[in-house]
This record gives structure tokens, C-alpha cells and sequence, in this order.
């Protein structure tokens, strides 16, 4: 996101990858190199490494400058592919499992330039040490932080299990700094949350898409049934959903829709990336055993439902999104998503390095591109009933440079136009608090109850073109 926004992230051996990712792993063989190497211009980058290695002011090291060479080979194709380094490998392969290695605290840099945390996860090595909401970590292993790059922070309190790191924290009801000293160990990060909001009304929320959240998703659904058989309309949360894994989605999808249903299609320049995936187990299970939908209440199928998103909501959410609205399945509520229609394939090169390679765009059942457009909300909805703070400077897949284009459509984004609507929005939301998802408080959650019991819904007070158009159709 953009300067504007406070970075957030989960400390363990690393945050969840970046703004958007809906990832294939792929094992299979590489397409063979062409013949017509660009051999002159290979020379020339043997002979700029040559130069660097023998006349730079310091010694550099060989290696770092061929990763680094690769790194921004890779960088210069679109926004999201990316050349992983082992431990930037690593850390993705554990964002996907859901498991990680840290203290388990989600972290932001604060006003005055100190880590806060935002929450540690339950039972996570932070949480029986004690930290809290709202503390102010000032110094790692004795290092201040002030000023120091979030980064930067989260690698000082990244380590090996069984590690220890010593955080001086201050606490608003605390005369003196506290000192913690913490065991790194691993943390199972819970990615799927469930609960009865109003009699007869549920909430189903997912952070992101991780290798246990289907199997996840049917647990908590399942439970909700079991404490409402009753239940008249569910809610489905996708607000600020980054993505994650692509059989996620067609899993979460699959559980609200017929089977055999057409959830995504995709098309790149190998035919392995011109596929169609439908809700049935061999397009979503990643794991042995039975069908964790298999056992769902049919309720699910029929159940009114509203999916709620937002401009955090992004890829893999998109599809989720998206298959939902053309099926007519549920009314989506919110902003105008991010718009990341395209396709990761993770390429391992060699024993511990890859390559996260855009290899497809992929298109809702209905045919719809979601690159750099996005989904449009059926019913547009500000994140508080005084407009929609934060959320309306966000940063879209259409602003970033050199993102794909949209084959499909125009790439219709809504944006503040002027730099004073901008200050003044800013102005604005930085007197809120940020949205306590699925409390009393949540103003979308509200009018998403009110739609779903026939009662009229508070619209945004400004509605894009984009908006208007959906709505015309």
C-alpha cells in the first residue's frame, strides 16, 4: 500500500507475502530455452559484473549481484513476479501452510514511529508472555526501533524455534517500560473465523487462503449450524483479504454452489495455464482423506447469503467474489476490490530458491476480468456510516506500475481525484478507529444483516461511474 497506510504484518519468519496472491505450485518441467539467446546482451551484463566485481570502492560479493541481477529481471515484468531468495521461499511456503516460526504478534508502525501491536495470536509464544493490544515495542534485544524500518524490526525478532528475543515495551497504564523475553516457537495461524451475530444470522470470515481454510471454513460452518439449524442468512467477510491459494477459493466457493459449478477459468501462453476449474474435490483438496464439503448442511447451498469486500479484498477473494455475483448466489456489499486478475506459479530453481512468475489471467465464470478492475459491489457501502475513511485512498492493482492490463474491459477504478478530496478524506479517517470486523460496531456487517432481512441499506455517499454502471445493467 502506499505511504498513507501504516504497515501491518504478522512477525514470525516473515508476513504473508504481499498485496495480493493467488498462486499455483507448479513441478512441472520447464518450457525449453529458445534458440535465439540474446547472446551480445548477455556478454555485456558479464562484462558490467566484471567491471563491478574489480573496480567497485568495496569488495562485493558475486553471488548477492547475480541474485540481484535475477531479482530485478524478474521485478521488471509486472508487480508480482518476484525472484525468491531461500529465505523468501521459505517464508512463503510457510504464509501457505498457515504455520509459521515468531513471537505470533501482528504488528503496525505507530505515530510516533515505535512498533505497536495490533494482537497477538492466541496461545502464540507473545500471547503467554503477556503482550497486549496496543503495546509499544521501544527496543529489540536493547536496540531502539524508533525510527526504524518495520523491516527491519521484524527481522531483529525473527530467529530459529527454541530462540530467545527481549522486547522493552511501553503500556499506556504502565509508570515504567516492561521487559519481555520471549521463546521464538511456531505459530498455526488461524485464517477462518465463525460466529452467530443476531438470532438466525451468521458471520463467516476469512482472512486469507491458506491450505487449511476450506477444511477450516467447514468446521466453523458446520458449528454455526449446529448452534442455529435455524439459520435464515449468512454473511461471508472477505474485507482486506490479500489471497492466498488458489484451490482456496475455488473451495470456498464450491461450498456455496452447485456442484459441478464453473468457479474461474484461466488462459496464459502454456496450455497449462488455459484451464477451467469447477466446485468439485479434485480443484480444491489439498490434503489426504475425505471431502471436508462433503458433510456440509445443504442449507449452504440455498442459504441467503452476502459477501462483503472491500478495496483490501484482492485475488483469490476476487474469485470467491466474483463466481458468487455471477451465479446471482449472493449480493456483494462494500467498495470496489483491488482488481488482481492474474495467476503466480511458484518455479523452484535449484534446491531452495524460485521464481513467482505471472503466468495466466483468469476470468469469473461469466467470463469477467477482474485484472485491474476489480469486482464492483452490488450494493457500494463506506466502511462507516460517516464515508469510507482509509478504504477510499487505498491503493488499487491500476495504480501500481507496469500492471497488466485488462483484455477484457476498461479499468474503471474509483479514486479521489484531487489532492484536497484526498487530504480531506485522510483528515477524515484518521480520527477513527479502525473497523472491529463482526462486533456491534461494523457498519458494512450492519447493512449486510439489514439486506439480508429486506430492510433498506445505506449506500455510499459518493458512487463511482463504474458503480452506477453495474447497477444499470
Amino acid at each position: 500500500m502506499g505511504s498513507t497506510f501504516k504497515n501491518s504484518c504478522l512477525v514470525g519468519l516473515g508476513a504473508i507475502t504481499g498485496v495480493a496472491l493467488t498462486m499455483q505450485f507448479s513441478a512441472l518441467a520447464h518450457k525449453p530455452v529458445e534458440a535465439g539467446m540474446p547472446l551480445a546482451e548477455l556478454r555485456q551484463l558479464a562484462d558490467v559484473y566484471g567491471v563491478i566485481k574489480s573496480a567497485y570502492v568495496e569488495p562485493v560479493e558475486g553471488k548477492a549481484l547475480l541474485s540481484q541481477a535475477i531479482s530485478g529481471m524478474v521485478a521488471s515484468l509486472d508487480p508480482h513476479s518476484a525472484y525468491l531468495d531461500p529465505r523468501a521461499f521459505r517464508e512463503l511456503r510457510e504464509g501457505t501452510e498457515g504455520r509459521f516460526v515468531g513471537l505470533g504478534i501482528e504488528i503496525s508502525e505507530s505515530d510516533e514511529g515505535y512498533v505497536e501491536i495490533v494482537a497477538p495470536i492466541e496461545d502464540s509464544p507473545a500471547w503467554r508472555a503477556g503482550i497486549k493490544e496496543g503495546d509499544l515495542i521501544t527496543r529489540i534485544d536493547g536496540h531502539p526501533v524508533q525510527g526504524l524500518p518495520i523491516d527491519e524490526a521484524i527481522k531483529r525478532m525473527r530467529g530459529e524455534p527454541g530462540t530467545r528475543v527481549v522486547l522493552t515495551i511501553v503500556r499506556k497504564d504502565s509508570p515504567a517500560p516492561l521487559r519481555f523475553t520471549i521463546e521464538r516457537g511456531e505459530i498455526v495461524q488461524k485464517s477462518v473465523k465463525a460466529k452467530i451475530v443476531e438470532p438466525g444470522y451468521g458471520w463467516l470470515r476469512i482472512s486469507q487462503f491458506q491450505e487449511p481454510t476450506v477444511d477450516d471454513m467447514a468446521a466453523k460452518l458446520q458449528a454455526l449450524y449446529r448452534q442455529d439449524p435455524d439459520l435464515k442468512g449468512l454473511v461471508l467477510d472477505l474485507r482486506n483479504d490479500p489471497g492466498g491459494l488458489l484451490q482456496g477459493a475455488i473451495g470456498v466457493a464450491a461450498a456455496f454452489l452447485p456442484k459441478d459449478a464453473e468457479i474461474v477459468s484461466t488462459n496464459g501462453q502454456l496450455l497449462e495455464h488455459r484451464q477451467r476449474f469447477y466446485a468439485r474435490p479434485e480443484f480444491y483438496m489439498l490434503r489426504s482423506g475425505g471431502d471436508p464439503l462433503s458433510n456440509l448442511p445443504e442449507a449452504f447451498k440455498t442459504l441467503p447469503m452476502v459477501v462483503l469486500v472491500n478495496t483490501g479484498s484482492a485475488s483469490a477473494s476476487e474469485i470467491v467474489a466474483g463466481a458468487l455475483q455471477d451465479y446471482k448466489r449472493a449480493a456483494i456489499l462494500g467498495s470496489q476490490t483491488f482488481g488482481k486478475g492474474s495467476v503466480q506459479t511458484i518455479r523452484p530453481i535449484g534446491r531452495d530458491a524460485a521464481v513467482k512468475l505471472t503466468t495466466a489471467r483468469y476470468y469469473t465464470p461469466a467470463g469477467r476480468s477482474i485484472q485491474a478492475r476489480g469486482i464492483v459491489p452490488d450494493f457500494a457501502v463506506d466502511e462507516t456510516a460517516e464515508g469510507d475513511g482509509l478504504n477510499a485512498l487505498r491503493m488499487r492493482e491500476a495504480d501500481l506500475e507496469r500492471h497488466l492490463s485488462n483484455d477484457r474491459d476498461d479499468e474503471a477504478a474509483t479514486r479521489a481525484d484531487d489532492i484536497e478530496e484526498q487530504m480531506r478524506l485522510l483528515a477524515e479517517a484518521s480520527q477513527r478507529k479502525p473497523v472491529d470486523y463482526g462486533s456491534a460496531t461494523d457498519f458494512q456487517l450492519a447493512q449486510a444483516l439489514r439486506h439480508l432481512k429486506g430492510q433498506p441499506v445505506q449506500l455510499a455517499r459518493r458512487t463511482s461511474g463504474a458503480t452506477l454502471a453495474q447497477h444499470a445493467r
